[in-house]
């Protein structure tokens, strides 16, 4: 992909210029640990000292016996028998090992519940992700005030994090495989549980973690992303293309949308920050999909530390094909028979607003996997500092790469009583992941012929 660089160029060397790293990297003897004490990514690799939290021995190292590429991820931990049960009943028991938001959800909704199950570190990714881990351990450094990553490319930039925004780059850039095309679903419920469908075709490329990828040919760019509708009709042939910069303050989000109806392609400067989401009906924001996205240049960020707490993880009976949306997308919250919930280590990190700058959350609490660098939970607050928002992740671990991801988002909204579930993918085929690099799909010039076609 062409484009032109030059302006770019100039305004890397003059960051440069005056923009020190904010964080050195690490010592030897800091990456180091990555093979001993910690894990490859730079979690806790012993487990807890009540042996309610396992040693981590690798995650998933080859799929279940009888998998077969192309297929939903059967569940390897299947045979799993429920641990307890927390519910209105016996909450205060628990109350310790819950974020504020699943305690609210409990408290708010007479059917919500969480299944308890063993606890089992599941998380992996390649090998080449963990040695470019160790090697740009080293490197990596804040610049720009913590808006932008240098001295990183492939591997996670700060597995032994100091901050919070370093907590979060690791999130921004953790390995999500190479590419990835699917079919998924968004569905708005509303407080009755009703809902329409909106279908999704995605497609991504993950540049930073490419083989072989450099800085000088990341240019900035991380991820190419687009999105197009295509049902409900009246919604159908709208398309979203994106180019995910890092650093989001010294080079804005490159976004363009296509509209059927004019049959044009314009610029889209509003996929960002606190603009609605697509198609979301008002219950996230753009910087929500995936749980967090974008420039971190509106917040502070402070590093609670780690926490353990029941968090949404190996979903896999979330995710079989065995299930239809309507077993799952029941009124107020999803069916929590479906729902999986373990006790891990997560660090904890506040986001507050910045004097002056404007969102409409003022304040979010990210829970974030210690094992994978993946945002779990979210606790969100208005601007009465009243909690809103509970954002959950319920990942799997896609083994065939490996990697975690959500197989479903689930974004509620404690005031409206409704919820969006982001991402189901039961009744529709497997995504393909890790295809051949295809750059040349995330041209404006193709967004135009494919939007004519």
């Amino acid at each position: 992909m062409k484009r032109n660089t030059s302006r770019i160029a100039v305004a890397l060397i003059l960051a440069a210029a005056w923009n020190a790293p904010a964080v050195a990297g690490l010592t030897a003897e800091e990456i180091a640990r990555l093979d001993g004490d910690l894990t490859p990514l730079g979690a806790e690799r012993a487990g807890n000292a009540e042996g309610t939290i396992p040693a981590w021995t690798g995650g998933i190292a080859t799929p279940p016996e009888g998998y077969v590429l192309g297929e939903h991820h059967r569940d390897p931990f299947g045979d799993d028998s429920q641990l307890f049960v927390i519910d209105a009943s016996n909450i205060d028991s628990h109350r310790d090992h819950l974020s504020v938001g699943h305690q609210r959800l409990i408290e708010t909704y007479p059917g919500y519940r969480m299944a308890v199950y063993p606890t089992r570190r599941s998380a992996s990714v390649p090998e080449r992700i963990y040695e470019a881990t160790r090697t740009i351990a080293a490197t990596a450094s804040l610049v720009d005030g913590g808006n932008g990553v240098a001295g990183a490319v492939i591997g996670i930039p700060f597995p032994i994090p100091s901050n919070g925004l370093e907590v979060m780059w690791n999130h921004l850039l953790r390995y999500r495989g190479n590419t990835v095309k699917c079919l998924m679903g968004q569905a708005a419920v509303t407080a009755g549980g009703d809902y329409t469908l909106v279908q999704y075709d995605i497609e991504a490329e993950l540049r930073y973690s490419l083989p072989g990828m450099t800085e000088e040919a990341l240019d900035n760019t991380m991820m190419y992303f687009k999105q197009k509708v295509v049902a409900p009709a009246r919604l159908a042939g709208d398309i979203v293309l994106v180019h995910e910069t890092m650093n989001q303050v010294l080079e804005p989000r490159r976004a363009w949308t296509y509209n059927p109806g004019q049959r044009r392609v314009r610029r889209a400067p509003n996929i960002a920050y606190d603009n609605p989401g697509t198609t979301s009906d008002g219950l996230r924001t753009a910087d929500q999909f995936d749980m967090f996205n974008g420039a971190v240049d509106r917040y502070d960020w402070e590093l609670v530390g780690k926490r353990e707490i029941y968090v949404p993880y190996n979903a896999y009976a979330l995710h079989s094909d065995q299930l239809t949306f309507d077993d799952i997308l029941l009124p107020q919250h999803v069916n929590p028979d479906h729902l999986r919930y373990e006790l891990h280590r997560v660090w904890v990190v506040d986001a507050t607003l910045k004097d002056g700058a404007s969102h409409i959350y003022k304040r979010r609490t990210f829970y974030i996997d210690e094992d994978s660098w993946q945002i779990l939970v979210v606790d969100i607050y208005d601007a009465r500092d009243e909690l809103w928002r509970v954002s959950e992740g319920h990942v799997i671990n896609y083994y065939e790469n490996p990697l975690i991801w959500p197989t479903l988002e689930v974004h509620h909204d404690l005031q409206a009583r409704r919820y969006l579930a982001l991402g189901l993918d039961n009744e529709f085929d497997m995504c393909s992941m890790d295809e051949e690099a295809i750059s040349r799909d995330f041209t404006v010039a193709a967004l135009r012929r494919e939007g004519r076609r």
